[in-house]
Order: structure tokens, then C-alpha cells, then sequence
């Protein structure tokens, strides 16, 4: 596998402009600059992007990563009026509803590095090849919670709506906890356990891993993703999972968000990670070999070990998450109202503005639907422009999307 990575590295660090890499610190991006850095005469550039908010901020892994491999490490600080001033940009860049609010750190990143490089590579695609988020490795486990008799479950799953109300964002904020631990127990968190622990069979704990928020907002989807590649033969949930993610949130979220951060920027995004060798590779492992022991990505974190101390790889993995929760509360909670308002008379003709009024009021009174709301809102703001562009060319083009 080493050799493997190597040679996908090597052939994305040609180039005749200067290169660098985004290091969060996590498994993926640290893989990469390490591979990087293990074929670079000189040191690589690689940038981070730090918050303010603990349980959010990956910077102080990345800057250690950086210091043991000896890269040339640039960090960017995100603070709530950084993140409120590049707002209005986002629906020019991504010209379409897009609502993934890693959007706004990926932007800001790309705008860092290319003040510096004009290649950068990233570490996306590891958590679809080698099952790196947290609903691959509890996959195996709660399929064995399956097996429980219902009303246990049921118990089980009351337990966690409990935590779930005691979870509230203003009430975890009291706890004397650390950061982490106030991450792991928000009631987004603790809802969607309970919600798991209540399937009733293997295809609807599938649904309910693969697309958390889509019932939260009224939308449903088939139990098998159909792409219409000729699917391969699914024999277990963790391939399901791993097929969905690849085939549908890879190319239709991840991508996509880095795609246009990186273009909007005239920076080159590369992820070797993707090469086809290491994609095809990593399918042909058994799932043993990429979630073990409740972790996922267990043989990239091996490879890992060759090239960084254990303090450095065993972390719980934290994701490139965005504190947009507390931000919709504080800084960013006049402009959500803004757009909110405009939503009922905007957009009430294909959003149930109701739900999404409901969700915004939960949200304020502490409960986490940041991520339900941050979907409503970008597709608001992108219709907003779209009908102001509209506007200018007369109100017969206005954007009409009741039948859609």
C-alpha cells in the first residue's frame, strides 16, 4: 500500500508551478504531506485553518504534524466575522444551492495557499476508501444491536434521547467537560444514536446512516442508491455504506466543495488519495482491514506509523466541522433571519418554510438543527441571487421552480 500511495503522490507533485498541501491534521491530509514531504527535497507548504472554538479547531495537530515532518506550515484563523464577510460570495462560487458548511474553511484555505502555490493536494477520499466516518465503523456494531430484542432497544434508544435533551448546545456548554467531550454528547448526536438504535432491520439502519438529515426536512429516498454504474456485489452494510458515499456524497458534496473553492481561487486541487489504483486497491480489502477495533481507516493508519508518532494518528476524528451552530446563534443570526424572512415569501412554494420555521426556533432554544438549517439557508441566499440576476433582465426570468 506504501508503495502504492508513493507512486499517486509523486505523479500529482509534478508540476511546473510552485505546490503545496492542506493539512488538517487528520489521517488523510497528514498521509498525503507526510508522502509528500518523504519525496520533496526541500520543505512542502502546507496550510491549516484554526478557530476559536475548541471542539472545532484542528490547527494544533496540523501545526505538530507540520513541525515532526519539518513542512513550511502556513495557519489561517477563522473567526465569526471572517466566516459572516465571506457569506455572499457563496452562492456566486458554487453557483447552485450547495450546503455543506465545510464550504466556508475550504474557501478560505484555498485563498491561503494560493497566496503561496498554485497546486495544492488534498487528502479527500480516504474516509470513502478506507471507511473513516464515524457511521462506517458503528456500522458493524449496531448491526449487532439488531439483534436485541425491541423493547431493549427501546430502552436503549430513550437512553440516548435523553442525553439528547440534556445535550442542548446551551446545557453541555455548563458541563465541566472538555472540548471533546462536549462535541461527542450535542444533541445532534445523541438524536440520530436514538434514531439507529430504533431500525428495524439492516436496510433501514442502511437509510438512516447513509442520509441522517434527510427525514429531519421531509425527504425520503429509495433504500438502494441507484447511479446506474453496473453496482458491484454488496454483500455487507459497511460496503453499502461505502459504495453510497462514493458513488452519491464523494462527487455530489466533497468534490464538488473542493472543486470550486480551489477554482474560485485559480488554485489546482489534486487528490491522490482517488487514484484509481488506490481506489480499486481499497475495494478489493476486507473490511477488517479498514474498521477495526472501533476506529476506521485501521490500514491507513499503519502506513501512518511509518512516518508520524502514535500521539499524532490515535485521535478520535474530528472532521473539518465549522462552529456554524454557535455562529446562527451569535454573529451570523441576524443575516439567517434575513434570508428566513425571504424564505416565506420566496420559497415557500418548494421548501415547507413551517418545518424549517420550527427548526429555527429548536435551534435557538438550544437544540443543534445547524446542519437542517444550513441547507434551508444556502438554498435561499443562491435563490435570492438568482431572482436579483433575474430581476436585471426583466421579471419574465425570474427563476420559477414550483414545478420542480
Amino acid at each position: 500500500m506504501d508503495n502504492r500511495l508513493r507512486l499517486a503522490v509523486r505523479e500529482r507533485m509534478i508540476a511546473d508551478v510552485p505546490l503545496g498541501g492542506f493539512l488538517s491534521g487528520g489521517i488523510d491530509s497528514s498521509a498525503v504531506i507526510a508522502l509528500m514531504q518523504a519525496q520533496s527535497c526541500k520543505p512542502v507548504r502546507s496550510f491549516t485553518i484554526s478557530f476559536a472554538e475548541g471542539g472545532f479547531d484542528e490547527a494544533p495537530y496540523a501545526a505538530a504534524v507540520a513541525r515532526h515532518l519539518g513542512t513550511d506550515h502556513s495557519e489561517l484563523h477563522l473567526s465569526p466575522s471572517a466566516a459572516r464577510d465571506v457569506i455572499p460570495e457563496l452562492p456566486q462560487v458554487w453557483d447552485e444551492p450547495f450546503a455543506d458548511e465545510s464550504q466556508i474553511p475550504t474557501l478560505l484555505v484555498a485563498r491561503l495557499a494560493r497566496q503561496h502555490v498554485t497546486v495544492a493536494l488534498s487528502g479527500d477520499g480516504g474516509d470513502e476508501c478506507f471507511a473513516g466516518y464515524g457511521r462506517h465503523f458503528m456500522a458493524e456494531r449496531l448491526k449487532r444491536h439488531l439483534r436485541l430484542p425491541r423493547q431493549l432497544r427501546r430502552t436503549l434508544a430513550a437512553g440516548a434521547g435523553f442525553f439528547a435533551r440534556a445535550g442542548r448546545d446551551d446545557v453541555v456548554g455548563k458541563l465541566p467537560l472538555s472540548a471533546s467531550a462536549r462535541h461527542f454528547i450535542r444533541s445532534d448526536r445523541m438524536e440520530r444514536l436514538a434514531r439507529l438504535l430504533t431500525a428495524s432491520n439492516e436496510d433501514e439502519l442502511f437509510q438512516r446512516l447513509a442520509r441522517p438529515q434527510a427525514e429531519n426536512l421531509g425527504y425520503q429516498r429509495p433504500t438502494e442508491p441507484t447511479y446506474g454504474y453496473g453496482d458491484p456485489p454488496l454483500d455487507d452494510l459497511l460496503s453499502r455504506l461505502l459504495y453510497d458515499d462514493m458513488a452519491g456524497y464523494l462527487p455530489g458534496d466533497i468534490l464538488v466543495k473542493l472543486d470550486r473553492a480551489t477554482m474560485a481561487n485559480s488554485l489546482e486541487g489534486r487528490c491522490p488519495l482517488l487514484d484509481h489504483r488506490v481506489v480499486e486497491f481499497s475495494w478489493r480489502l476486507p473490511s477488517n482491514m479498514k474498521v477495526r477495533d472501533g476506529a476506521g481507516k485501521w490500514i491507513l493508519r499503519q502506513l501512518l506509523r511509518r512516518y508520524l508518532p502514535q500521539h499524532l494518528i490515535e485521535r478520535p476524528k474530528q472532521g473539518f466541522d465549522v462552529p456554524i451552530a454557535g455562529w446562527l446563534r451569535g454573529p451570523l443570526r441576524n443575516w439567517a433571519t434575513d434570508l428566513l424572512a425571504d424564505m416565506r415569501t420566496e420559497s415557500s412554494d418548494v421548501l415547507d418554510t413551517a418545518k424549517i420555521d420550527a427548526c429555527w426556533r429548536d435551534h435557538i432554544d438550544g437544540q443543534n438543527r445547524s446542519r437542517e438549517l444550513w441547507s434551508a439557508l444556502m438554498f435561499q441566499a443562491w435563490r435570492s441571487k438568482a431572482n436579483r440576476q433575474a430581476q436585471q433582465t426583466g421579471p419574465t426570468h425570474e427563476l420559477d421552480l414550483a414545478g420542480v
